[in-house]
């Protein structure tokens, strides 16, 4: 018994040691998600503001019966679709990961809780406790921004395939569904932008929970 405690209080000043370096990898991935927040929300920005006047250049063309105009608005939308589901596959993937890392660090906080209470260590199993619950909520976020962005991506795409059955029409309905549907790759544009504003508050949020693991891991060596 004495020699197996022996060896556990051997093993704390590594296992401490790789707790901090956990602690520091994760902020350096939280200082990168805010950084691919920020390209998102200008990517976002730039791509409504595009469709916006795509929409003004479709009721210009439509009101002078411009043919060659609104095949112009035809091949632009086409070309900016093709890029929004690119990106949209892009922050899905990005969102997945994100999910698989807050598994990753909940198990990791079981692991250590379960550690500090064998221990005997109830003011550290009271921080891990916290980074348990801080974690947990965190993965909540995750998985709801995951199912957002999958379904956004998803009436994209179905957006993007009704157009290019109107492509080429000038009928006054094939050009109303047209309209309607791009107003709508607008508002699913804007609730994008929001959608981005909430992440980076709550990676701002993990950055904070992040650097104050990594101070009661210092205090706690």
């Amino acid at each position: 018994m004495n020699r197996r405690i022996a060896v556990v209080l051997s093993l704390m000043p590594y296992l401490a040691s790789a707790q901090m370096m956990r602690d520091r990898i994760e902020k350096a991935q939280d200082r990168g998600e805010l950084r691919q927040d920020a390209r998102e929300r200008r990517d976002d920005w730039r791509d409504v503001k595009r469709l916006e006047a795509l929409l003004a250049e479709l009721d210009k063309a439509r009101a002078a019966n411009d043919t060659a105009a609104l095949a112009r608005v035809d091949a632009e939308l086409k070309a900016l679709l093709s890029s929004e589901l690119a990106e949209g596959r892009a922050e899905l993937a990005k969102d997945r990961a994100e999910v698989r890392r807050d598994n990753r660090e909940i198990r990791s906080d079981r692991r250590e809780l379960a550690r500090d209470v064998a221990q005997g260590r109830p003011i550290a199993a009271a921080d891990d406790r916290h980074d348990l619950r801080d974690d947990r909520r965190d993965r909540r976020d995750d998985i709801r921004d995951a199912r957002a962005e999958r379904a956004s991506l998803a009436r994209t795409r179905a957006i993007a395939m009704e157009l290019d059955t109107l492509a080429g029409k000038t009928d006054a309905p094939s050009l109303d569904r047209k309209r309607a549907l791009m107003a709508e790759l607008v508002a699913l544009g804007k609730a994008e932008q929001a959608g981005n504003r909430a992440e980076r508050r709550e990676d701002r949020r993990e950055l904070r929970e992040d650097r104050r693991e990594l101070r009661e891991d210092i205090r706690q060596r």
